[in-house]
């Protein structure tokens, strides 16, 4: 006789489930996300009906998708959230003195995830949804990349590598930790068509010590930020991200 899940592990299987349902970009059916998930498809449906009973999924004739409780439960996040709160002045004040776009990133286990952000003088021709998973090692998320745990930053390296950016350029794992070393060392890291083409961003972490509350970045169109405004922006950058960790409690 089988021996049944125990509650907390019942837990983990519902909330794999809506990962799956987060990162999807178009409905899946129940087979799709009892393969994702890794779950027997049994399993899988009766977790479905739970999440689709509380809001956090629903059912389509295509499919399966996230759930308006989601927004709920991400409004109540950017309310409360003090880092959000203590950034937007921060935020507003970095993009009027760039002039480009300022965006305050946070971690979710290895991805990043913009929860505030600015438009610069001249907005992005690209859309970056508030609450989007974005890979950590492309972009600002290099920026929370540099400061996980050694042995954590080293496996999530040898998982990604080799890979190529959207300028061609490829890269391998001793790149990408050179990268990571100095991203954390200089205490900012640029990017250069990294993952959109013709685009310059320049992040920083927002830190206290080793505790790592999130990332603030500055992007716009690489013609507007030529190579010898770098150390001016990265100035900026870094000022802001140490604003927003001295206001935070």
């Amino acid at each position: 006789m089988a021996t049944p899940a125990s509650p907390m592990r019942s837990v983990d299987r519902a909330f794999d489930v809506l990962s799956v349902l987060e990162d999807a970009r178009h409905p899946l059916r129940l087979s799709e996300i009892a393969r994702r998930s890794e779950l027997h498809v049994a399993t899988a449906q009766r977790i479905l009906n739970v999440l689709v009973d509380r809001g956090y999924a629903v059912k389509e004739e295509p499919g399966y998708v996230a759930g308006p409780a989601s927004v709920a439960t991400a409004h109540a996040f950017l309310v409360n959230n003090r880092l959000s709160q203590v950034a937007l002045p921060v935020l507003q004040e970095l993009a009027a003195t760039t002039g480009m776009t300022s965006t305050l990133y946070v971690r979710v286990g290895l991805t990043r995830v913009p929860i505030a952000r600015v438009e610069g003088l001249n907005p992005l021709r690209y859309q970056l949804p508030i609450g989007e998973k974005l890979p950590l090692h492309l972009g600002a998320g290099k920026s929370l990349a540099a400061w996980l745990p050694e042995e954590e930053r080293d496996a999530y390296v040898d998982s990604v590598t080799p890979f190529t950016r959207i300028s061609g350029e490829r890269v391998s794992a001793d790149d990408l930790r050179d990268e990571l070393r100095r991203a954390k060392e200089d205490g900012h890291a640029v990017s250069l068509s990294e993952r959109v083409l013709d685009v310059t961003a320049v992040s920083a972490a927002i830190h206290r010590g080793e505790q790592v509350l999130g990332a603030l970045s500055v992007a716009a169109p690489s013609s507007d930020l030529p190579t010898a405004d770098h150390p001016r922006v990265v100035t900026e950058v870094r000022r802001a991200a140490g604003a927003i960790a001295a206001r935070c409690p």
